[in-house]
């Protein structure tokens, strides 16, 4: 397949995860088809284990995903997860949207943080944006999910019921940030209507 590179206007997905997200990422990805849009990933995980992740949820799908490394272009097709221990932002590169993977001080108590992730797609006025909010402790997405649905993106919240921890999900539901309360199971048919 060719080497499809998206810019600013074009669709991308991004999600966040913490406690039980590895299962709930999985469903989700498992869910998609195949030239789907680029998919940032950002799952609070150890370092060690983050490419072992990414190389499941390669095997899992029809979509291609790897362990995010700085400079990596964002393409249709691709999963990037944010690796273990670095916060991963979108930048611009000319005409190409491109991932930094960075260590700066940690967020929400966390490195990676989603809320970087998200911050940096609103600061580029990228407003094609599905944000996707799953299972984990904590509030970490919440702000940055909001300010991407204050720009026009659309925004998605696992719900109560079907997440490990309804702490992530729940934060950003209470700030607003959330279009569709969705069951984990709905989640990947809600995304595939949206792009």
């Amino acid at each position: 397949m060719a080497v499809i590179h998206v810019g600013i206007k074009d669709k991308i997905i991004a999600i966040a995860s913490s406690t039980g997200g590895p299962e709930a990422v999985d469903t989700v990805i498992k869910g998609l088809p195949a030239n789907t849009p680029p998919i940032l990933i950002v799952q609070h995980m150890p370092a060690i284990l983050t490419a072992q992740f990414a190389a499941r949820l390669d095997r899992v799908g029809q979509i291609s995903a790897k362990e995010a490394e700085d400079g990596d272009f964002l393409q249709r097709n691709w999963a990037l997860v944010a690796p273990g221990n670095f916060h991963m932002k979108v930048e611009k590169d000319g005409h190409r949207l491109m991932v930094r993977c960075f260590q700066s001080a940690k967020m929400h108590g966390v490195r990676p943080a989603a809320d970087i992730l998200f911050d940096s797609l609103a600061e580029l006025g990228i407003k094609n944006v599905v944000g996707v909010v799953l299972t984990g402790m904590g509030a970490d997405g919440a702000a940055g999910l909001k300010k991407l649905r204050d720009m026009g993106a659309v925004t998605i919240g696992q719900d109560k019921k079907s997440s490990v921890v309804y702490g992530m999900p729940k934060a950003a539901f209470d700030a607003g940030a959330v279009d569709f309360q969705l069951p984990l199971d709905r989640i990947a048919e809600k995304i595939v209507q949206l792009i």
